[in-house]
């Protein structure tokens, strides 16, 4: 038997309470079970239980054995002082308070149906791509859904935070802060942090002073990326140098390391310089981009923002002194549904908690319901278990939930999970 399991009994009632008595043959009745504490102190805090005729309001205690109190040196802990219950599966020893009163146990041991806790070895010892597998068809689709909404705003706090850290640094500048972090995205996974560096080596006050040139925001941030350091002979790259040269004794700017960049096994149109070059589009083509996005309504609008083309010479170049034939370098789908899902709805979300706008909050999930979902290896194997996958909505909540509970065990805090081990 485990403590975690017994947390879980005691924190849902999942044991019989009829007649239930204390060691001392006192009657005991649970009016509240308390919550849940998940830091150092007594498992449960406000908790209301009545021993015999008294009804008390205090902390309670859980363990597998009554003898763990000691073990765990709770008897010379004072935040244990107030515990007005002790709820065990074994009353293995009577336990006093350093006044000498008799701590109220409760043994649950045989109270506790047997088929339940073999349900929760079965998921812990299974081996399967998630713990329940072979019973997730049977959770009704009403805890399915409630548990996507639950876990996707749960995602959306984990985001969250890295917002609110970024934000403290910036001063609570959201313009800046949001074009460091949409930077960080415009790399993806594999050059999010060379993109980042650039930013933040590259605040954005500099760019909006020569908003009217491309050629002089391509030229910042490819100086700043480290790409106009090398001897290059084609006309445009050797006026982004020129230009650099200047910018960056005007503004005394420092420029990454061009090692940072990664080309490798990556598709053409992916290279860290075609996304440069769109950023630099982005940023030439709007002004305070933040405060648009914040304002955008409709979903539409937010493409027609990101319907971002490169310049001219970028249309026939890859890499810098090395032509090819002439495509069109937009903003693909893929990377449109990436900034959405992972910069515009957070800080969305994040500016609507910290101005108590519910407005922005709902917009928040509204454009992650009209955004396509991801179609990683996690996603296609829910897809296969059937569990529905139609937007970015789902999709976010069900990466949540392989990757925080799912792939760690954790059946106990998730309500399928809660589910599949009474019902199984």
């Amino acid at each position: 038997m485990t403590e975690e399991f017994l947390h879980h009994i005691w924190k849902f009632r999942l044991f019989n309470q009829l007649e239930l008595t204390s060691t001392s043959n006192e009657p005991v009745e649970i009016i509240k079970v308390g919550e849940h504490n998940f830091d150092a102190g007594p498992d449960f805090f406000n908790a209301k239980i009545k021993v015999g005729t008294t009804v008390w309001a205090g902390n309670v205690e859980v363990h597998t054995n009554a003898s763990d109190w000691k073990r765990h040196n709770h008897q010379n802990d004072k935040a244990y002082d107030n515990i007005i219950l002790h709820v065990v599966y074994s009353a293995d020893k009577p336990l006093y308070r350093v006044s000498g009163e008799l701590i109220p146990t409760i043994e649950i041991k045989e109270r506790i149906e047997k088929k339940l806790y073999q349900n929760y070895l079965n998921f812990k010892s299974n081996s399967d791509w998630i713990p329940c597998e072979k019973q997730i068809s049977l959770a009704p689709r009403l805890i399915i859904n409630s548990t996507i909404d639950r876990l996707l705003l749960e995602r959306l706090e984990r985001k969250s935070k890295v917002i609110t850290d970024s934000l403290a640094l910036n001063n609570n500048n959201w313009e800046e802060t949001f074009y460091q972090l949409l930077a960080r995205n415009f790399g993806f996974k594999t050059n999010a942090e060379p993109f980042e560096l650039v930013a933040k080596s590259l605040p954005s006050i500099i760019l909006g002073k020569h908003k009217s040139s491309l050629l002089q925001i391509e030229a910042l941030l490819f100086g700043q990326a480290g790409f106009l350091d090398e001897h290059y002979k084609d006309k445009y790259v050797l006026q982004l140098q020129n230009e650099y040269t200047f910018l960056k004794q005007k503004f005394k700017l420092n420029s990454i390391d061009k090692h940072l960049w990664k080309f490798l096994r990556m598709r053409p149109h992916n290279f860290p310089t075609i996304r440069l070059a769109q950023f630099a589009n982005l940023i030439y083509h709007s002004s305070h981009l933040f405060s648009k996005i914040i304002n955008t309504e409709k979903y539409n609008d937010l493409k027609k923002l990101m319907e971002i083309e490169v310049s001219d010479y970028w249309q026939t170049h890859f890499n810098f002194d090395k032509s090819s034939n002439k495509r069109l370098k937009h903003l693909g789908t893929d990377a449109f549904n990436n900034i959405i899902i992972n910069t515009v709805v957070p800080f969305l979300f994040v500016y609507g908690k910290q101005k108590d706008d519910e407005k922005y909050i709902e917009r928040s999930l509204k454009f992650l319901e009209q955004t396509e979902g991801e179609t990683n290896s996690i996603i296609k194997k829910w897809n296969s278990l059937n569990i529905p996958v139609q937007s970015a909505y789902s999709t976010q909540a069900l990466l949540q939930l392989k990757n925080e509970y799912c792939s760690q065990k954790k059946c106990l805090n998730c309500s399928i999970g809660n589910y599949l081990l009474k019902n199984s």
